[in-house]
């Protein structure tokens, strides 16, 4: 069954992975997105994939403005994330995920959910 929820499980909270995924992960730009994955060998949940997001500070100086854009990315993987879920099917591997706003403003939902598409695709390419 598809399941379009973002569930606790796969958020990814781990400050030991995420600072992994600084050191150790890839990365691609997707503008007005950058995605940095790494894959896990502990499985921390059920997911196949594990996923947050940054908004900087120094870009947009307003929590609100920082929020609303992390709330449309999250929205755009929560629609999309069933893509890469195909893919990873029956992998005993996890990848942690983190997407990274670089626009220097703030763009319309419709542009985040496309790159976030094409970053899922261009992501599926590479494994």
């Amino acid at each position: 069954m598809l399941s379009y929820t973002f569930q606790k499980g796969e958020r990814l909270k781990s400050r030991k992975v995420i600072g992994a995924l600084f050191k150790e992960g890839k990365s691609f730009g997707q503008y007005p997105l950058r995605l940095v994955y790494l894959s896990v060998k502990e499985r921390r949940s059920e997911f196949p994939a594990q996923f947050t997001v940054s908004v900087p500070k120094k870009k947009f100086s307003k929590a609100v403005a920082r929020n609303r854009i992390r709330r449309q990315i999250r929205e755009a993987w929560r629609l999309n994330k069933h893509r890469l879920y195909k893919v990873l099917e029956g992998e005993e591997r996890q990848m942690a995920l983190l997407v990274i706003y670089v626009a220097k403003e703030a763009l319309p939902y419709p542009e985040i959910e496309r790159a976030m598409r094409q970053m899922i695709s261009r992501l599926t390419k590479k494994r």
